[in-house]
């Protein structure tokens, strides 16, 4: 009797296994929040020792810090992707603010309200938190200069007008942790209108463009 012999288990590189645990615990911020993400819940979801996650990372900060970005840097590609970069900036806006306000985003503004709260205590990650904050401004920025380049926004401050959008729009983010949120027709329409006046668009100009 002849046994079958068991395929060869294939040795993940060192770059894969940090890219797979920088994944899941990434993945593990945004469905629970940076404080539930521990070294031995991330071994736990791969199956693997807690000491293969301190290997790559030395310090649980370390690995929150990375999932952050990690998380954020997805999240922020799949509202503004790549492939929508030759839409005209008008069409570009209004999807990012429709995707920000879809149910698939919840877990990201949970994420940067979490991190902002953390980075009071953790240097490391309010280094993080900014300079994911900068990127951000950056790549909105960008937009908004695009727009006015080629006619379709009015502004002559576009990083001022960035930053009262993005103010805005995390101040919406701030109460999504409510059990029974608050609701009111001024507030569904306030990020598409506070970005219309700041880019001298007519009234429902973005929230009809997408």
């Amino acid at each position: 009797m002849t046994s079958t012999p068991r395929p060869a288990r294939t040795r993940k590189t060192a770059e894969e296994r940090r890219t797979e645990i920088l994944r899941t615990a990434a993945r593990l911020a945004l469905e629970r929040g940076l404080e539930r993400v521990t070294m031995q819940l991330v071994a736990d979801e791969l199956g693997v020792r807690p000491g293969l996650i301190s290997h790559y990372f030395p310090t649980v900060d370390d690995l929150l810090c990375e999932a952050f970005v990690r998380a954020v840097a997805r999240e922020r590609d799949a509202l503004l992707p790549e492939e929508e970069a030759a839409l005209p900036p008008t069409r570009r806006l209004s999807r990012l603010l429709h995707r920000l306000g879809g149910e698939e985003f919840t877990d990201l503004g949970r994420l940067w309200l979490n991190a902002r709260h953390l980075a009071r205590y953790r240097p490391t990650l309010r280094s993080a938190v900014a300079g994911q904050e900068a990127i951000m401004r950056d790549t909105l920025t960008s937009v908004i200069e695009d727009g006015v380049r080629s006619g379709e926004f009015t502004t002559a401050d576009a990083l001022g007008a960035c930053v009262v959008i993005l103010v805005a729009i995390d101040g919406l983010g701030s109460y999504v942790n409510d059990e029974r949120p608050f609701t009111h027709p001024a507030l569904d329409t306030l990020v598409f209108t506070t970005a219309e006046r700041e880019l001298g668009l007519p009234a429902r100009t973005l929230r009809d463009a997408g």
